[in-house]
Parts: C-alpha cells; sequence; structure tokens
C-alpha cells in the first residue's frame, strides 16, 4: 500500500488519500491522473488494468485501486 501511496502522492499531492473515497466520483482525479495512475500502477506492480476496470468502484480510493491491484497479482 505504501507504494501505491507514493504514485498517487507524486501525480497529486494535494489529496489526502487516506480519507478520501471521492476520487472519481467527485472529479477529484481528472482523467489525465486515472490514465497516469493506471500507467504507474502497470510499471511499478506489473500489472495491466483492462479498459472495463476503470470505473469509479475500482478508482474512488486508495483502498480501492489497492484492491484491485491485489486481485490482479492474485489472476497471475
Amino acid at each position: 500500500m505504501d507504494e501505491l501511496l507514493e504514485i498517487l502522492e507524486e501525480i497529486n499531492p494535494d489529496i489526502d488519500y487516506h480519507t478520501c473515497t471521492t476520487l472519481v466520483d467527485d472529479g477529484i482525479f481528472t482523467s489525465f491522473e486515472l490514465v497516469n495512475v493506471v500507467t504507474q500502477i502497470d510499471d511499478v506492480f506489473g500489472v495491466q488494468i483492462l479498459p472495463g476496470q476503470i470505473i469509479p468502484e475500482n478508482f474512488n480510493s486508495a483502498s480501492d485501486i489497492y484492491r484491485l491491484i491485489k486481485m490482479l497479482e492474485e489472476d497471475d
């Protein structure tokens, strides 16, 4: 989770990723930031997020994103 938080804080350090649960729903993440997150996750964690997986339920919070990463790691 620490690696993910580092990625997120590099992309936008003004967000409290420990408490925010509406990153996508409230438009806190721009589409550019979301693409950047997906790219960084692929680079750092070695998992590929498919377009159909880029939905609010998977990206509204750091916990949601981390859960997706763990699920993808298990599938490998």
